[in-house]
């Protein structure tokens, strides 16, 4: 399996200032998760996934539950399904959890 490196790269196609040590972070966090092929993407046509990302990520780790309305996060998730279009159907965990939370400003809770 690749380290984070690999996963910095994929990022850096979407932002290519991204944060080496945000990135392998983040990639630490997901490690196992990511192991397994369909837990290592989004399926952003899937709407109880996008759901499940906000109410765990979004909320828990990145602490949006008390400023953010559950619509107002949804459209930062589906934002970011749209700016990764061109991965495909399912976009890699890493690089859209990232996405995310640069998107949201909360970077800094990874």
């Amino acid at each position: 399996m690749a380290g984070h490196e690999e996963f910095l790269e994929k990022v850096r196609k979407y932002d290519a200032g991204a944060d080496e040590d945000v990135v392998k972070k983040l990639y630490n966090r997901l490690r196992l998760a990511i192991q397994n092929r369909d837990a290592s993407t989004v399926a952003c046509s899937q709407k109880s996934e996008l759901e499940t990302i906000r109410d765990g990520f979004c909320k828990k780790t990145l602490g949006l539950d008390e400023k953010h309305s559950d619509d107002e996060i949804m459209g930062v998730l589906e934002k970011v399904c749209e700016e990764m279009k061109d991965d495909g159907g399912n976009k890699h965990r890493i690089p859209y959890y990232y996405l995310v939370a640069k998107h949201t400003g909360t970077l800094d809770k990874l």
